[in-house]
């Protein structure tokens, strides 16, 4: 079957001309990429990326320039390798894997050479963290490991080739985490609290403090790196001003100096000089990315890459010698190309494409805007709209659409401009979509986050209706057609929409979202114990009867009574953040009071869906529910249930073709 195709069915959807559209299956936009996630080898000798391996995703390995002569040099048969990188050695590829999705990672080293695979933290129940690797000391990494106490990770040096390892820290101190020089000491080490968190530094009489700063600065100040002479670090800093600034730090004196900053977002990304760990260019994201020279060792680089790629790209790997990069472009209508760069030659080659079978595929424009929140805050949102709704281009359709808000998770997290699948899958199918940043998003100034403080049903809440407003006064949006979807914190924020706003909403996607917030800070992982002051302050405070009165005000599951339209809840079993019982409670008090609710438990899934097979089941009956209560355009089933692990738990029924479709899946 090709990649996009005429549906068997299709409703006319807002008026809008979408019958002679093309219907991108989902498996093109959901299931495996053909490639990505492109790595040189320290030394350029080699070039290493994940693509499908019997149709799991592992790490395949070729010669710089001979792609065609990729094999692959791992076997995972489960769930995918999702993350991997390079040792110094230039012969140990790293990658970590959990198990079903519970988030306890194993970090694994593979020889090139000899193809021989070793789990390096071979330990039960324990999420295994890198904290360092140096082209100075090649043959180990520097890794977290909390098997002495699950709350707190010591820090072990594992020799790559021998899997030894040597204590090299314990964590007696209940830091959060460690900065390290390129010796791969441990020099600077974070300490939260109630009030503060305070940087220290390590000195011979001990750990003394460095820096301090409030909660107020705790989402926007972070250590970047050690510089590679030892006596300076770099970091982000929102003390004494509102966006994130670039600073360095003298770590004898203390003394700061200010590299980089601007007044309209924070400082996002840094790129590295891979031995110096200097600084050479900074980005921001406003409404699009931006990438800044820091004088003139980019400089020319950069303005070459644009004049041939546009605004948005960014270094995915580079080698020690910093003579190549591989270069990857982000943008709407294009999914992911990676490229090898020769600083030398300016020589640019494309590598591959993420997705090559949406190569002439209907995708469509996102439009970048500013919409006001009604105590006048600016909500950098993003709107994709169906192909042929907008016939002058300015970004408002022909028609009002049935519209889609498209929830972020974190939540202190964003949205940004680029290629976003579930907007070309909605935006395809009929559906207006609308992201929106809503206070406590991240990238737009400690103030805009501080504005979220115990505000979860409150004025983040707010935010998103004055975003749905918004979208139905300018003619965008069908008042009685709008859904709100979601995962995480957006799952959360569509069960508050169901719950507190139930007149707003058509019907609501809830993924691993949690609806009680008492029973969810009572049950996040031990490991999160350093981030616990941050839920405190930001959600509410369950030691505090004034806390949990609050957390029990704002939890959807407290006004389950008050959803009136159709809900559909999907869950992965191994979830450590939003456990399973999250799910539970919003299904089994729907189901008692007679509302219509489908919930598909996924039991190999964590947070998320990493199986591509689960992936595409979720999205089809997601489709299908939609198009009940919205009227947009589904691909029925098909195939997308092979494989898949899902188990609807209830409402079969209320999907169309979902009864069907596990009757032949049985």
């Amino acid at each position: 079957m090709p990649f996009w195709s005429m549906p068997t069915w299709a409703a006319q959807s807002g008026g809008a001309d979408t019958m002679t559209t093309k219907l991108i299956a989902r498996d093109a936009l959901f299931g495996n990429p053909d490639k990505a996630q492109a790595r040189l080898s320290p030394d350029g000798k080699f070039n290493s990326f994940i693509a499908p391996r019997d149709g799991v995703l592992n790490v395949f390995l070729a010669p710089v320039g001979k792609s065609g002569e990729a094999k692959p040099i791992t076997n995972d048969q489960k769930r995918g390798i999702r993350q991997h990188f390079w040792a110094y050695t230039n012969r140990h590829v790293l990658f970590i894997q959990d198990e079903g999705g519970d988030e306890n990672w194993h970090l694994y080293a593979v020889d090139v050479v000899s193809g021989e695979q070793r789990d390096l933290t071979p330990f039960k129940g324990i999420t295994a963290q890198v904290v360092g690797l140096s082209w100075k000391r090649p043959g180990v990494v520097l890794v977290g490991i909390n098997d002495r106490v699950p709350e707190w990770h010591d820090l072990y040096e594992i020799d790559l080739a021998t899997g030894e390892r040597k204590l090299i820290e314990r964590n007696e101190q209940e830091f959060a985490g460690y900065e390290v020089d390129s010796d791969l000491v441990p020099r600077l080490a974070l300490k939260t609290g109630a009030d503060s968190n305070d940087v220290l530094r390590r000195t011979d009489q001990g750990w003394l403090p460095l820096i301090s700063y409030g909660r107020d600065d705790s989402l926007t100040t972070n250590l970047l790196t050690i510089e590679g002479d030892g006596k300076s670090a770099l970091l982000l800093s929102s003390i004494d001003r509102d966006k994130s600034a670039l600073m360095r730090i003298d770590l004898a004196s203390g003394k700061q100096e200010q590299i980089a900053a601007s007044e309209r977002a924070d400082i996002g990304r840094v790129w590295l000089e891979p031995k110096t760990y200097r600084p050479q260019a900074y980005g921001i994201e406003y409404l699009k990315p931006e990438i800044k020279p820091l004088g003139d060792a980019v400089k020319d680089d950069i303005a070459f890459l644009t004049s041939k790629l546009g605004d948005s790209f960014d270094i995915g790997s580079r080698t020690l010698a910093d003579d190549r990069w591989i270069v990857v472009t982000d943008e709407p209508q294009a999914p992911a190309v990676s490229y090898l760069y020769d600083r030398k030659t300016t020589q640019l080659d494309k590598l591959f494409e993420m997705r090559p079978q949406l190569s002439g595929a209907p995708l469509v424009p996102m439009h970048a805007m500013e919409i006001k929140s009604r105590d006048g805050l600016a909500l950098v949102s993003y709107l994709s709209l169906p192909p042929g709704a907008d016939k002058n281009g300015d970004g408002r359709p022909d028609v009002p659409l049935p519209l889609v808000l498209n929830v972020h998770g974190g939540p202190w997290a964003r949205d940004t401009y680029g290629f976003d699948p579930e907007h070309q899958w909605l935006a395809n199918r009929g559906y207006a979509v609308l992201s929106v940043n809503f206070r406590g998003s991240t990238g737009f100034g400690k103030s805009f986050i501080n504005a979220s403080n115990r505000e979860w049903a409150g004025k983040m809440h707010d935010d998103l209706i004055d975003a749905v407003q918004w979208a139905i006064k300018e003619k965008i949006a069908l008042a009685d057609k709008v859904a709100i979807y979601g995962g995480s914190y957006g799952g959360y924020a569509t069960l508050v929409g169901l719950t507190f706003t139930p007149d707003t909403f058509a019907c609501g996607v809830d993924i691993v979202g949690p609806s009680n917030l008492n029973t969810l800070l009572a049950t996040i992982p031990p490991y999160w114990k350093s981030f616990f002051e941050e839920f405190a302050t930001r959600v509410g405070d369950p030691r505090t009867e004034e806390g949990r009165k609050l957390l029990a005000e704002r939890s959807p599951l407290t006004r389950v009574e008050a959803i009136n339209k159709p809900l559909l809840i999907a869950q992965g079993a191994n979830d450590p953040r939003v456990k399973k019982a999250e799910a539970d409670q919003i299904a089994a008090a729907m189901k008692a009071k007679n509302l219509p609710v489908t919930y598909v438990l996924y039991p190999d899934e964590g947070h998320g869906f990493a199986r591509p097979q689960n992936r595409t089941s979720f999205y089809a009956i997601t489709e299908g529910f939609l198009s009940q209560c919205l009227g947009g355009r589904y691909e029925p089933v098909g195939d997308d249930f092979e494989g898949a692990s899902l188990e609807v738990l209830d409402g079969a029924s209320y999907v169309p073709g979902l009864e069907q479709a596990l009757g032949s899946k049985k």
